[in-house]
C-alpha cells in the first residue's frame, strides 16, 4: 500500500535525521534501543512496519516523548 510505505519512509527519515543529529550511528543507537541494528537499518530506510513498543524505545533512546518523534511525519 502506497500511503503506508510513505509513512514507514516519512517516519524512518525522521529517526535517522534525529539519530545523526545526535551523533549515534546504527550501532550504538540500536544498542540504546535495545534493538538490532539491522533493525534499526530497515526502519531507517522504511522497510519496516515498526510496533507501537519499538517506537516508545527510539523515543526514549532519544529523549523525546513519542509525540515529539512523531512531529511532523
Amino acid at each position: 500500500m502506497l500511503v503506508e510505505r510513505d509513512v514507514l519512509a516519512r517516519f524512518g527519515a525522521r529517526v535517522r535525521h534525529l539519530r545523526t543529529q545526535a551523533g549515534l550511528s546504527q550501532e550504538a543507537f540500536a544498542e540504546l534501543c535495545g534493538l538490532d541494528r539491522t533493525y534499526i537499518g530497515g526502519v531507517e530506510r522504511g522497510e519496516r512496519n515498526i510496533s507501537l513498543r519499538n517506537i516508545e524505545l527510539i523515543a526514549r533512546a532519544l529523549r523525546l516523548r513519542i509525540t515529539e518523534l512523531m512531529d511532523g511525519i
